[in-house]
């Protein structure tokens, strides 16, 4: 069942791919569907659904920990990538 869940999902995938959809609709609609199957993989395959919340807390937790440190970096060189930059700290000082 999980496998033939898997490959709707997958194949559906590709059929999203063929279809004329802007670029940034695509990847949302890949991204819930990638969502999707990790799900699935992560409760049947590695057998977190019939887990305790003993072990499922500290999982969702690091998750959303390593989610939260990567943001953060990106967004700490989103000046690089968009041009803006920050003001001088010493400026004041040299002044």
């Amino acid at each position: 069942m999980v496998f033939g869940a898997l490959l709707v999902l997958t194949l559906t995938t590709v059929g999203v791919s063929y279809l004329n959809l802007p670029e940034t609709e695509t990847v949302i609609v890949a991204l819930v569907i990638a969502t999707m199957k990790a799900s699935l993989v992560a409760m049947f395959f590695m057998h977190l659904k019939g887990e305790r919340p003993m072990v499922t807390w500290p999982l969702a937790l690091t998750a959303f920990l390593f989610v939260a440190l990567l943001s953060s970096l990106l967004m700490s060189e989103a000046d690089h990538l968009f041009g803006a930059r920050f003001q001088d700290s010493f400026q004041s000082i040299r002044d």
